[in-house]
């Protein structure tokens, strides 16, 4: 789970390009794409700017480089030439980058043109829980103060954190040790140690926390209909704290 001095520095290096993805993405107009057309010109970014790879590609068989997850659609929404980008959607869109054999993962939830309050409410909750647990991030913290944390935060705002998916450790493989649940009690769960590598990603729902799994066996909506929004960034257990591995440009560590 711990990576050395030479490690973290090709897996900051894939951070880095990581974020550079998201800084093109939110320069694109979405609203009147498809979710395919979004994913193909994420794939040509990587592959022909960066010089890199689609991590997702090809992972337990998912045949695309990107999850799209559209308004009720809480994780692994699959791109599509048939479904549209409207004006109003929220959308997350969840990227994994490998360079030099090293994994980074992130995502966002971009509101698309003019959304409705409630749901812009809801997109800046999850941003922010998304930080609070972050800011627990340091040696001889525990798994259980960030999940706290998160689950705190979108409860105190009248939502519900998903409890089937959670953040993962990272690093030659996409998904390591250890689990890094979004809901937790303060002072449990396995001690933070320097050089860690792993992702913090809660999922907030506006409705129920319950989720249901399409018959694509990929695509998890709320099953209440409702709607759902996402944050995610890789970060490293530093000395004296956190270092946010994905960070993109205008992002300050503890207010997003």
């Amino acid at each position: 789970m711990v990576k050395n001095a030479d490690e973290l520095a090709l897996m900051r290096a894939s951070g880095r390009l990581l974020a550079s993805v998201f800084a093109m993405l939110d320069g694109l107009e979405l609203a009147g794409l498809s979710t395919l057309a979004v994913n193909d010109r994420v794939e040509r970014f990587i592959t022909d700017d960066l010089g890199a790879r689609p991590a997702s590609k090809g992972q337990y068989g998912f045949a695309y480089v990107l999850n799209s997850s559209i308004n009720g659609v809480v994780c692994h929404g699959v791109p599509s030439a048939d479904e549209i980008i409207r004006n109003g959607d929220i959308v997350n869109l969840d990227i994994t980058l490998e360079k030099d054999g090293f994994i980074t993962d992130s995502s966002k939830t971009y509101m698309v043109g003019e959304v409705a309050p409630a749901a812009r409410r809801l997109v800046r909750v999850a941003q922010e829980a998304m930080w609070k647990g972050i800011a627990q991030v340091r040696p001889g913290a525990r798994l259980g103060d960030i999940g706290a944390a998160i689950d705190r935060h979108a409860k105190k705002a009248g939502y519900a954190v998903v409890r089937e998916f959670c953040g993962h450790g990272i690093g030659r493989d996409m998904h390591e040790a250890p689990e890094v649940m979004n809901f937790g009690k303060p002072g449990t769960g396995a001690m933070l140690r320097e050089g860690m590598t792993f992702t913090i990603e809660p999922m907030v729902n506006q409705g129920s926390r319950k989720v249901v799994t399409g018959d694509d066996e990929w695509t998890v909506t709320t099953a209440d209909g409702k709607l759902s929004a996402q944050f995610e960034h890789t970060v490293a257990v530093t000395k004296d704290g956190v270092e946010v591995l994905t960070l993109r440009a205008g992002e300050h560590v503890g207010r997003g």
